[in-house]
């Protein structure tokens, strides 16, 4: 099974195969996401081991969004052996994710 990932805005989208789901994430991709992807793919009588290979948006976008996407698929990809393409159909040895700019990271406020 194909799999496609964009976490470059508040809304994640997920491909697997001919099937797309989108998910309105915001601040819990990161707490969340794991269980989205084994959800939708058990939907789809699958669990990650049937993963074939994965591409992901790698940006512009949200920082915090490309951050959090690139880890997951970059992991899933090296335990799976799977082959990993960027959005360009780029295959690549890891995603990097491209931010479109510097990132903008500020003091935190106290």
């Amino acid at each position: 099974m194909k799999m496609f990932l964009d976490t470059s805005t508040p809304v994640t989208l997920l491909k697997l195969d001919d099937k797309e789901y989108h998910w309105e994430s915001g601040r819990d991709l990161a707490e969340n996401l794991h269980a989205f992807l084994r959800d939708k793919l058990a939907e789809n009588g699958a669990t990650f081991s049937d993963i074939s290979e994965i591409s992901f948006m790698s940006g512009p976008g949200s920082f915090t969004g490309l951050r959090i996407g690139a880890a997951v698929v970059n992991a899933l990809a090296e335990e799976l052996g799977v082959p990993l393409f960027n959005h360009r159909g780029e295959k690549v040895p890891i995603i990097l994710p491209e931010y479109g700019g510097a990132a903008n990271i500020s003091a935190p406020k106290k």
